[in-house]
């Protein structure tokens, strides 16, 4: 049995909603992830169970390792068919808001969310939801929102009309936003959820395959260059670093996904307790920042402080606004503040 993590009053709000629509719109964040893509598609293919009509709208352009999902051929992209994601927004009934908590966190699609007259729900597990929706169901101790839409449509009473696809889809946002659950997954509450995952027909062994072995050459020769080019390890603060440039990117033909689960490679060097990966965006004009830690050290913390992001204790990300020297220099600050956390016993 799984505990009842969702209050019952949002459990039946939502459910009104969901019997009441027609039209029902799913967005997610920028640069979209496997927990924002399962999660939008879990509820995407259990919405269309149910005579809905429903797009999933995502800001930009997502990895090619996601591609496969069900559904995925279906996603819009607000950056190539904004006209008609408008159209599609303004005309919902309800719009659910998935794994984030702020509207600045969808982009360019902010104004359009905000403008439309339709009823609003998040769904999410960052901390500090900001006010912007009627329903909020933000649970930051649940590893990942495709857990939480999960629980949504086990509460609302429909486990036994969830489809093989929607499983999938909330298995491998589950999976990919606990790096496959080794970070963030200590509930025994998330293996009862995948027992019954996988009573839907899924196959994880596969699935796994899919998001992290089916990478293409450019990728791995990226990576070799990265660990012994880009890494930096600072003994002294417990700590490492990869950078990587917009040219060297070129290099090496990168597309979308490539850097996926850099940032956690240097976590098993002996001693490492913090991990940042920092990497130029050409299409936000950013450096992107990525930290991931272990124990108890509080990289949303660091996250915050110092880069104007969050996100969870074992792994969060922000954005930096400036050459990438001065991101390093910045880290390193941070390194210096942080240093009495990170290196105690």
């Amino acid at each position: 049995m799984l505990t009842k993590v969702i209050p019952q009053a949002k459990i039946d709000h939502v459910r009104k909603w969901m019997e009441r629509a027609d039209k029902v719109v799913i967005v997610t964040h920028v640069a979209p992830d496997g927990d924002a893509i399962g999660s939008s598609l879990g509820l995407y293919h259990y919405l269309e169970a149910q005579g809905k009509t429903v797009n999933v709208i995502v800001p930009n352009a997502f990895p090619d390792f996601l591609r496969w999902m069900p559904g995925a051929k279906d996603i819009l992209r607000y950056d190539k068919y904004k006209e008609f994601a408008d159209e599609l927004i303004a005309g919902a009934d309800v719009i659910f808001c998935l794994d984030f908590n702020a509207l600045k966190r969808i982009g360019k699609m902010a104004d359009a969310v905000a403008a439309s007259p339709a009823r609003k729900a998040m769904i999410d597990h960052h901390p500090d939801p900001e006010d912007f929706c009627r329903i909020t169901i933000s649970h930051p101790e649940i590893a990942s929102t495709s857990e939480l839409i999960f629980r949504l449509i086990c509460r609302v009473g429909d486990f036994g009309e969830m489809s093989r696809e929607s499983a999938e889809c909330i298995y491998t946002g589950m999976m990919t936003d606990t790096g496959g659950f080794t970070y963030n997954s200590n509930d025994r509450e998330i293996y009862f959820i995948i027992s019954e995952l996988i009573s839907k027909g899924i196959d994880k062994d596969a699935i796994y395959r899919k998001v992290y072995n089916t990478y293409s050459e450019s990728r791995l020769r990226l990576m070799g260059f990265v660990l012994y080019e880009k890494m930096t390890v600072f003994h002294e603060f417990n700590a490492a670093l990869i950078t990587l440039t917009y040219a060297e990117q070129q290099q090496f033909n990168y597309v979308k996904g490539d850097s996926e689960g850099f940032v956690n490679i240097p976590l098993s060097v002996k001693n490492v307790r913090l991990s940042a990966f920092l990497r130029e965006d050409r299409d936000s004009d950013m450096i992107k920042i990525s930290l991931r830690s272990v124990g108890d050290f509080p990289c949303n913390k660091l996250a915050s402080e110092f880069f104007g992001g969050g996100g969870h204790l074992n792994a969060s990300g922000g954005e930096f606004y400036g050459t990438m020297s001065d991101a390093i220099e910045l880290y390193k600050r941070a390194l210096v503040k942080y240093q009495e956390e990170l290196t105690k016993k």
